[in-house]
């Protein structure tokens, strides 16, 4: 089973696009999720930068009603791109 959640804040203002092909909306984005495990020099919790991409309705109702700094949760499948 491939399923992951994320929970962090959004690290700039979101742009909707859409899929030449198709059409379909799309958002790509970059969350920051803290990580407890990995400290600064100062002893302070750093953060881990995961890109994420939506789609769809998903992505347009993220598009109009998030903006940098929102906490956001995120549900979805983990695909790892060259």
């Amino acid at each position: 089973m491939n399923n992951i959640t994320l929970i962090g804040n959004l690290t700039k203002d979101l742009e909707l696009k859409y899929l030449p092909t198709n059409n379909t909306p799309v958002v790509n984005y970059t969350l920051a999720v803290n990580n407890p495990f990995r400290k600064d020099e100062e002893g302070n919790t750093t953060a881990d930068f995961i890109n994420c991409v939506t789609f769809g309705k998903q992505a347009e109702n993220l598009a109009t009603y998030m903006a940098k700094g929102c906490k956001v949760a995120v549900n979805g499948r983990l695909q790892v791109r060259q």
